[in-house]
């Protein structure tokens, strides 16, 4: 059983890899913004997302400008959120996506619906990234109709390390046009 359910996570993790790669890079892009400037990149994580939080905070290397979502939380333009929800309908989530909306502060959306016209999150988010999932990966061992293995967490972290490593290459990339900026002898 291990080694269907190891190529059942590799084949989630190539079909995000290849479909988003581009929201992937726009998103890193956005929450760019907020780290090159003056600004702060605000996690926005529900239920079980909140290990994304956890990650981006207390890993081995954190997120640059990160700072966890609340609702006390006083946003200013510079600043960039990304909200991580296992569903784009969760009322809380569609909630803060339409508050962030109206005040005109730019925000990502990682859930496990696809885009679509009938999707109010990928409709109001910046950009969008899906989770590729639409229910377990496994069939249950006795009950073929059921489906087993939900690992929401382990789709959404590989898409948290791919925006990280973009953004890493873009914020790294800027502090060193900064620092030849300074130390350059015909400044």
């Amino acid at each position: 059983m291990s080694k269907i359910l190891t190529t059942q996570l590799t084949g989630l993790l190539q079909r995000i890899g290849q479909s988003e790669e581009e929201a992937i890079e726009e998103t890193a892009r956005l929450l760019a913004q907020a780290a090159i400037g003056q600004g702060t990149v605000y996690f926005a994580t529900f239920g079980e997302m909140d290990a994304i939080s956890m990650q981006a905070e207390l890993g081995v290397q954190p997120f640059t400008k990160f700072a966890r979502y609340n609702d006390s939380v006083k946003l200013i333009p510079a600043d960039r959120v990304i909200i991580f929800t296992r569903q784009a309908n969760d009322a809380q989530v569609i909630q803060l996506a339409q508050k962030l909306h109206a005040d005109f502060i730019p925000f990502a959306a990682v859930a496990s619906e696809v885009a679509s016209e009938d999707n109010e999150l990928s409709n109001l988010a910046y950009t969008y990234i899906s989770l590729k999932m639409r229910g377990g990966i496994l069939p249950h061992p006795t009950k073929l109709s059921e489906r087993i293995v939900f690992p929401h967490i382990m789709a959404a972290l590989y898409i948290y390390e791919a925006i990280k490593m973009e953004f890493d290459e873009m914020v790294d990339d800027d502090d060193e046009e900064d620092e030849s900026e300074i130390t350059s002898p015909f400044a």
